[in-house]
C-alpha cells in the first residue's frame, strides 16, 4: 500500500468521480484506475460501485477511516518535516563538559537565542562519553566534549576542533608543593590524587600519562563537579590535575594555588560533535557556527587545525 493509492482512494471517495479524483491529485484518470486496482489487489476486495458515481463498497467503508487516519497522520508529518527544514525547532539539546557550562557557553546560548528566539535550549553538563552516548541515542542534538579518536571515528558524526588547553595542578595554598612553580612528575605522585568519574575524558588522559611515566596513580577521591574538586583539594595534601578551564574560578581563591606541571607537559583537545543529518537543520546548523566562532578565536585556535597527540613534549 502505497501513499499515492490511499490519495487517489480518498479523492475518489470525495468527489464521487475518478476522472475528478484525476484533477484533484493532478494525475490522469487511466493512473488514478491503477492505482485503485492496485489497492483492490492488495485488499483482495473491490473498494468502489463503479458506475454514473463510485460509490464505496462495504470493504471501503471498512478501509475508509483507516486510509483517512493513514493520510492525515502523513500530511501533519510533512508540515512538521516542513517546519524543522526552515528552521522552526521548538527544541535544541547540547551536552557539554562541564568547564565549558560554567565559562564559554553562556555568550554562545545568549547569540543563539538572538538568532532563534522561539528554540528553546536544553544544556546538560556531561561527561564526554556519557555526553557522546545520549548523542548517539538521539537524546541530544550537539555534545561538546574532550577529543577521542577511537570514540568520534564513525561516519555518522560530524567532529569539529574548537580548541586546545594545557592542564595544571589544582592544589591547597599550603601544600608542600606550593612553593615551585612547576611540579615535576615525580613529585606530584608522591601525593593522592582527585579525580573525575569513570566515563570522564580527564580520568583516561590522567591515568594514562601516569602510565607513561611510570608512576604509581593514588586515587583519593572519584568527583564529578568542580566545586567539589576545589573542596576537596582545599583541605590539605590531595592534588588534581586539571584543564585550564576548570581552573579559572581557583585563581582568585586565596585558599588555593594553580602550578604548571614540568615537562612533559599535557593538554586536552575540546571538539564540538553532532550527526551530518543534523547538521542540515538550520538552528542546529546555526548553534555549531556560533559555537565554533566563540570558542576558536576565544582561544585563537583556527576552525581547520587538526590536533596532535593528547600529550605534548
Amino acid at each position: 500500500m502505497r501513499l499515492e493509492q490511499i490519495q487517489a482512494f480518498l479523492a475518489i471517495a470525495e468527489t464521487g468521480s475518478f476522472q475528478k479524483a484525476a484533477r484533484q491529485c493532478g494525475v490522469t484518470q487511466s493512473t488514478i484506475s491503477r492505482q485503485i486496482q492496485s489497492l483492490e489487489s492488495v485488499a483482495g476486495l473491490p473498494l468502489f460501485h463503479r458506475g454514473a458515481q463510485a460509490k464505496l463498497t462495504v470493504a471501503g467503508d471498512h478501509l475508509m477511516p483507516r486510509a483517512r487516519k493513514i493520510w492525515n497522520e502523513w500530511q501533519q508529518a510533512t508540515t512538521e518535516l516542513d517546519k524543522l527544514r526552515m528552521g522552526e525547532q521548538q527544541d535544541l539539546c547540547v551536552a557539554a563538559i562541564a568547564s565549558l557550562c560554567a565559562n564559554y557557553l553562556p555568550p554562545v546560548l545568549e547569540e543563539f537565542r538572538q538568532d532563534y528566539p522561539h528554540t528553546q535550549l536544553r544544556v546538560t553538563s556531561l561527561g564526554s562519553d556519557r555526553a557522546l552516548k545520549v548523542l548517539r541515542d538521539g537524546l541530544v542534538d550537539v555534545a561538546i566534549v574532550m577529543n577521542n579518536p577511537f570514540l568520534l571515528k564513525t561516519a555518522e558524526l560530524s567532529v569539529k576542533p574548537l580548541y586546545e588547553e594545557s592542564i595544571q595542578v589544582l592544589m591547597s595554598a599550603k601544600h608542600p608543593l606550593a612553593l615551585l612553580r612547576e611540579v615535576p612528575w615525580v613529585e606530584i605522585a608522591k601525593f593522592p590524587q582527585v579525580v573525575f568519574k569513570d566515563g570522564y575524558g580527564m580520568q583516561r588522559l590522567v591515568q594514562d600519562q601516569f602510565q607513561r611515566q611510570e608512576l604509581n596513580l593514588q586515587v583519593a577521591v572519584e568527583l564529578n563537579t568542580l566545586d567539589a574538586f576545589r573542596g576537596v583539594v582545599r583541605q590539605g595534601r590531595s592534588l588534581a590535575l586539571l584543564p585550564q578551564t576548570a581552573l579559572i574560578d581557583a585563581e582568585d581563591d586565596p585558599s588555593l594555588v594553580v602550578r604548571s606541571i614540568a615537562k612533559p607537559k599535557i593538554s586536552r583537545q575540546v571538539v564540538l560533535v553532532t550527526t551530518h543529518d543534523r547538521l542540515q537543520i538550520p538552528p542546529i546548523q546555526r548553534f555549531c557556527e556560533i559555537t565554533q566562532n566563540n570558542l576558536t578565536q576565544s582561544h585563537l585556535i583556527s576552525p581547520n587545525q587538526t590536533f596532535p597527540s593528547a600529550v605534548s613534549q
